[in-house]
């Protein structure tokens, strides 16, 4: 795998932990310039150190990607910086859990603007540069979530079964191009996702499966994220389902 990515040049949203941390330090241990985006600069920073004492090259630019011109901006400087843009990996999102009777619904609108339209947005300041370039790689980070419903989780449900949905439409826009699309469907992690419900009942719910099995790792779904993109650029690895060994649905 050494190299595999030499040259290249990958966006990473929600870089400052989990996922998409791990995927940074995946992608740069192969030799791909890593541009981390997130909203805690500190974070960011470490992170940046971190790669780079390892001999790699990574560029920290503070993101919030619910905020189009932020985005706009991102991808703006990293090709000034680095020169191109060839893979994105849209890992920012957030899972606020909780029945649809008596919910919230600002967290409604807090799910949809993150796990959607931030996505949407990160996709759309990119595409012209990579169907300039006739490459590229989009990796959108979905969920088992976005494949089955459960009572108390319909939200999520409804943003990652739209992640799976406007995947494949792009999908089918861009192949012309030679851009791939992947959608990375993770099961249960071990991360700091559920920090952000708001839900008490649900939280406990979720916060109990979770312990009751021995749950994903971040690195496990960096893992696959590298195997999609350093495939052979005729192979469009479209979806990976990845779930725990003990986890039923």
């Amino acid at each position: 795998m050494a190299g595999k990515l030499e040259g290249k040049v990958a966006i990473i949203t929600g870089a400052s932990s989990g996922i998409g941390e791990a995927t940074a330090i995946a992608l740069a241990s192969v030799g791909a310039k890593v541009v981390l985006a997130a909203r805690r600069a500190e974070r960011l920073n470490t992170l940046a150190e971190r790669i780079e004492a390892s001999g790699g090259k990574a560029l920290p630019i503070v993101t919030d990607v619910t905020d189009e011109t932020q985005v706009n901006d991102l991808v703006r400087d990293a090709i000034a910086q680095l020169g191109r843009v060839d893979i994105v990996v849209n890992n920012a999102g957030i899972a606020l859990l909780g029945t649809i009777d008596g919910a919230n619904t600002s967290d409604w609108r807090r799910s949809f603007d993150l796990n959607v339209l931030g996505l949407l947005y990160v996709i759309h300041a990119a595409l012209p540069h990579l169907k300039n370039q006739k490459s590229g790689h989009i990796v959108n980070i979905s969920s088992v979530a976005g494949r089955t419903a459960r009572a108390g989780v319909g939200v999520y449900n409804a943003t990652k079964w739209g992640v799976n949905a406007l995947s494949e439409a792009l999908r089918q826009e861009v192949y012309k191009d030679n851009i791939r699309v992947t959608i990375i469907e993770p099961g249960l992690v071990d991360t700091e996702i559920n920090n952000h419900i708001t839900d008490i009942v649900a939280k406990q719910r979720i916060e109990e499966r979770r312990q009751s099995i021995t749950p994903l790792q971040s690195e496990d779904i960096a893992a696959a994220i590298l195997y999609a993109v350093t495939q052979p650029a005729h192979v469009n690895v479209n979806e990976i389902l990845i779930r725990p060994t003990g986890q039923d649905n």
